[in-house]
């Protein structure tokens, strides 16, 4: 069978690739061409890689049909956005695939009612604050988690209604060797783990009881995996892809602070006295994760699809910690 990804270069894919091939697929890894693996892998050398600009060629009409052109049997699409996107998409390969996977985000609750959120809680998805910030990801400065729910509504419903085969993973803050997790301040200085290391004094806003949910690369590639393996049971259906558990600030950052063999030195402050003593750019990012505060059930995905993380939220980030430090990246 043959698989199309659509940005299989990123995070996900660095893992996900190479478990297709092993498991016999014929891949095609659609990218921009601006990005690579994060780890090397012997696998790629039997990918395919087919260069497309999707933002261009929706404009123009196109992309669907030249994802159609390479005649997959299943799509797993990285990087759609918006609902607009999933409904160009779904449009053109209506009837001309046997599966569609659409990576989703927690952030399409929103604001939940109860911890840990299930899947089938109502979703309170709210925009992007308005924040004058200009040097942080694009998706943040936009309503990312109002138009994820959008495209993942637009997809839950073609499946269930009119028999389109999809389904919707949310990974939560995905992390792994070669891409700097979000720490435990909520974004993403790797310095934080510096002055942690060396038991310096950490800001943390309010009383640091905001959570963050981590998953490892690799067992969001586990999950796309078992959908595919699982097809009846996941067709139609969203499931949370997070680690077993969330970390809240303070007990991440004590873990962490423990972990380089320190004792955390934290002090809590008003959000307020926050903003004013780190930089925008740290700032904006904490609040849009602390304002997210994602902590996910994972019992949908373990009942139906047998969802087993290798990998706790602190045994990802250290690992991830690990790498930086051996790549030079942090000193401690």
């Amino acid at each position: 069978m043959r698989v199309v990804m659509i940005g299989g270069s990123g995070h996900v894919g660095t893992y996900l690739v190479p478990r297709l091939v092993e498991a016999g697929y014929d891949v095609i890894n659609v990218t921009r061409g601006k990005s690579r693996p994060y780890l090397p892998h012997a696998a790629w050398s039997q990918v395919q890689s087919v260069v497309i600009d999707r933002e261009s060629a929706e404009a123009d009409g196109s992309f669907g049909g030249q994802i159609a052109a390479l005649q997959p049997d299943i799509v797993i699409d990285m990087v759609c956005f918006t609902p607009e996107s999933a409904r160009h998409i779904t449009e053109t390969l209506r009837g001309a695939v046997q599966h569609l996977l659409h990576c989703g985000t927690m952030w399409v609750h929103g604001y939940p009612t109860q911890h840990p959120v299930t899947e089938d809680m109502p979703r309170h998805p709210f925009p992007k604050y308005n924040l004058t910030v200009t040097d942080i990801d694009p998706y943040l400065l936009t309503d990312y988690g109002v138009q994820k729910a959008a495209a993942e509504s637009y997809l839950l419903n073609e499946a269930r209604r009119n028999q389109f085969p999809a389904t919707v993973l949310h990974p939560g803050h995905i992390v792994g060797p070669g891409h700097p997790p979000v720490n435990p301040q909520g974004n993403d200085n790797i310095r934080v783990f510096e002055t942690l290391a060396r038991g310096g004094e950490l800001l943390l806003p309010n009383i640091g009881m905001e959570t963050v949910h981590h998953v490892h690369g690799d067992d969001v590639a586990q999950a796309f995996m078992l959908a595919i393996q699982n097809w009846s049971n996941s067709v139609g259906e969203a499931f949370h892809v997070v680690s077993p558990a969330a970390l809240t600030l303070r007990g991440y950052a004590e873990a962490m602070a423990a972990w380089f063999g320190q004792k955390a030195n934290l002090r809590f402050v008003s959000w307020d006295e926050f903003c004013r003593l780190v930089p925008e750019h740290d700032w904006s990012m904490t609040w849009d994760h602390i304002a997210h505060s994602p902590n996910g059930s994972i019992a949908k995905a373990q009942r139906l699809l047998g969802y087993q993380p290798r990998y706790t939220s602190l045994q990802a980030v250290q690992e991830c910690v690990q790498w930086l430090i051996e790549q030079k990246k942090i000193r401690v």
